[in-house]
């Protein structure tokens, strides 16, 4: 009689458990304790995707194309001598389909700042797999410590506007575990609101007055004085 099969272990031997579309990765299965020949069968979400035979204690390996998206999510594989025998099922793999960031937009609820206000700056990239890690820069110079969301929120920074050199072109970046895929934002550039001075409202209210002056002894003129100059001729 042949040996007791004992549960595969399914293990990632190419590739990674988060992918990209058209990635390839294999995937070995093998019950260390059993007598050949095995069978060996792999499925995903519980419906057979390849099956081997083994001969010999190697393990069975299956290599795969990541194609779309319905090839992801968790892969088990199962051993058996025979078909109408009970076999025995491994651990299970999940794969995850990692998708590229859009480009992050930088915006603020305001483009006016005065000198001591506080203002803030949002980064959101509406695209690409989650976490998804931002930076923000004034210029070339980092501004901020990173900031991983774990949910489609906008990453946001407080900035205290102090002085004209505050008012440089802001930009943020963002990144996930796509490779190679950082992306920068457009640039966004505060504009200092202009103070009114405390004495203009008062000189526009000389202003006014004087014109209500000048425009009374307007009207005055043909009412008090032409006629005294005629009642005098």
């Amino acid at each position: 009689f042949p040996e007791m099969l004992s549960n595969p272990k399914l293990v990632l031997v190419q590739g990674a458990l988060n992918v990209v579309m058209e990635q390839n990765v294999t995937l070995s299965c093998l019950s260390e304790c059993g007598s050949p020949p095995v069978r060996y069968t792999l499925f995903r979400h519980n419906q057979q995707v390849s099956a081997l035979n083994r001969s010999d204690l190697t393990p069975a390996l299956f290599t795969l194309t990541i194609s779309s998206a319905s090839d992801v999510g968790e892969y088990k594989c199962k051993a058996e001598y025979n078909i109408s025998s009970a076999g025995k099922y491994s651990n299970s793999l999940n794969f995850t389909l990692i998708e590229p960031i859009s480009k992050p937009v930088l915006s603020s609820p305001t483009s006016q700042a005065k000198k001591g206000q506080n203002v803030t700056l949002s980064c959101l990239s509406e695209n690409g797999s989650l976490p998804i890690t931002y930076l923000f820069f004034k210029g070339k110079q980092n501004i901020s410590p990173q900031k991983t969301m774990q949910k489609r929120e906008a990453a946001v920074i407080f900035l205290f506007i102090d002085s004209l050199s505050d008012l440089g072109t802001y930009k943020c970046k963002a990144n996930n575990s796509f490779p190679n895929n950082t992306k920068y934002s457009n640039g966004f550039n505060f504009t200092l609101a202009e103070e009114r001075s405390r004495s203009q409202p008062l000189i526009i209210s000389l202003g006014l007055i004087l014109l209500l002056l000048i425009t009374g002894f307007a009207l005055a003129i043909p009412l008090f004085i032409i006629p005294l100059y005629k009642a005098s001729e």
